[in-house]
C-alpha cells in the first residue's frame, strides 16, 4: 500500500514538472502576467508580469494521476470535482484580469456567488448520498459528533466558502500557499488511513503535484498559482474534511488560511469603523510581517512550521486511533 502511495506521488511530481517546463511559456506568450499592488512590499513590485494560472499545472498533472485510482477510490471524485469547480471560478477570474486586461476581474458579488453554487453542488450531493450522515467529530473530544441538523447545509456552505476564500488570501507570497497546503494534505493523507476512509490517494497524489510546482513556485517564483490554484486548494481542503467528517478541524489545521482572512475582515472593518485607521500595516497577515522586515522565505517557513505543528498535533488527537 505505502509502496503504491510513493508511486502516486512521485508521478504526480514528475508530471508537474513536465507541465510546469510546458506551461510556463505558454503563459507567458499569452501575457497572462500578474500586476502587484501599488502599496505593497517593494519587494513584489519586481513580479510585475509573473504569469499567472499556473495552478492549472498541479491541478492537471494531480488529476492525471487521479484517474487511476477511481475505481478503488471512488469518494475521491466528488472532491476533486469540487476541487475543479473552483478552479473554474478561479480561472475565469484569473482569465479576465490577465488576458483581457481587465484589472477587475470578477466582482466581488459574481465570485461569491459562484463559490456558493458550487459549494452547495457539493453539499447536497453528499445530503442525497445514502450512506453519509453530517456529523462532524469534534476536535480533541474523542469520537464524540456534533450533528448541525437543519442547519447542516447552509453550515456547510460556509464553512466551504470561508475555506475557499482563506486559501485565496494565503497565496500571496512565494510558495506560502503550496507549501501550507502539503501539510495539510500530509493530515488528511494519514487521517484517511486511520479512519479507513478511502479518499486517501487523492491528498498523496497532492503532496507530489505541489511539491512539484513548488520547484517553479518558490523565491522568486517563475509562475504564480493564481486563483485557478488557490481556490481550487481551498475546495481540495474542504471536500476533504467533509469526506473525513472532520470539518471542525479545519480551524486548526488550516489555522493560516483562518488568520489570512480573518486579518482581511477585521482591517476592513477597523478601517471603516475608525475612519482610516489600520490594525496591520497591510492585509492579508502575510504581508504585515514583511512590511515588518521579514523576508518572503521567513514568512514561508514560520507559516509552514506553524501548519505543520498544528497538524501533528491534531493527528496525535484524533478518534480514529482505536481503528
Amino acid at each position: 500500500m505505502y509502496k503504491d502511495m510513493l508511486l502516486l506521488a512521485g508521478c504526480a511530481f514528475v508530471l508537474s514538472l513536465i507541465l510546469g517546463f510546458l506551461l510556463i511559456p505558454v503563459l507567458r506568450r499569452i501575457k497572462a502576467g500578474q500586476t502587484e499592488r501599488d502599496d505593497g512590499p517593494k519587494s513584489h513590485q519586481t513580479k510585475t508580469g509573473t504569469p499567472i494560472m499556473g495552478g492549472l499545472i498541479f491541478l492537471i498533472a494531480a488529476t492525471a494521476v487521479a484517474l487511476f485510482t477511481f475505481r478503488d477510490h471512488p469518494d475521491t471524485l466528488p472532491v476533486l470535482l469540487l476541487t475543479w469547480g473552483f478552479a473554474a471560478v478561479g480561472f475565469i477570474d484569473d482569465f479576465i484580469k490577465a488576458v483581457l486586461k481587465r484589472s477587475m476581474g470578477l466582482r466581488a458579488w459574481q465570485k461569491m456567488l459562484l463559490q456558493i453554487c458550487v459549494s452547495l453542488a457539493f453539499v447536497l450531493f453528499l445530503y442525497f448520498k445514502p450512506d453519509y450522515v453530517f456529523e462532524a467529530y469534534i476536535p480533541f473530544a474523542g469520537v464524540k459528533t456534533v450533528n448541525a441538523g437543519v442547519f447542516a447545509v447552509p453550515a456547510a456552505v460556509f464553512i466551504i466558502v470561508g475555506t475557499v476564500n482563506g486559501s485565496n488570501f494565503t497565496d500571496g507570497v512565494d510558495g506560502l500557499e503550496s507549501s501550507v497546503t502539503v501539510w495539510i494534505m500530509a493530515f488528511f493523507a494519514v487521517a484517511s488511513v486511520l479512519s479507513l476512509k478511502n479518499v486517501t490517494t487523492l491528498p498523496v497524489i497532492f503532496i507530489g503535484a505541489l511539491a512539484g510546482f513548488l520547484v517553479f513556485n518558490t523565491n522568486k517564483a517563475k509562475v504564480f498559482m493564481g486563483d485557478t490554484g488557490s481556490l481550487a486548494l481551498g475546495g481540495l481542503v474542504s471536500g476533504l474534511a467533509y469526506m473525513l467528517h472532520l470539518e471542525l478541524y479545519i480551524p486548526i489545521i488550516a489555522l493560516i488560511y483562518f488568520a489570512e482572512v480573518l486579518s482581511v475582515i477585521l482591517q476592513v472593518l477597523y478601517f471603516k469603523a475608525t475612519h482610516g485607521k489600520r490594525i496591520f500595516k497591510m492585509a492579508p497577515i502575510h504581508h504585515h510581517f514583511e512590511l515588518s522586515g521579514w523576508s518572503e522565505a521567513k514568512v514561508v517557513y514560520i507559516f509552514s512550521l506553524v501548519t505543520a505543528l498544528l497538524c501533528a498535533f491534531s493527528l496525535a488527537l484524533l478518534p480514529f486511533w482505536s481503528n
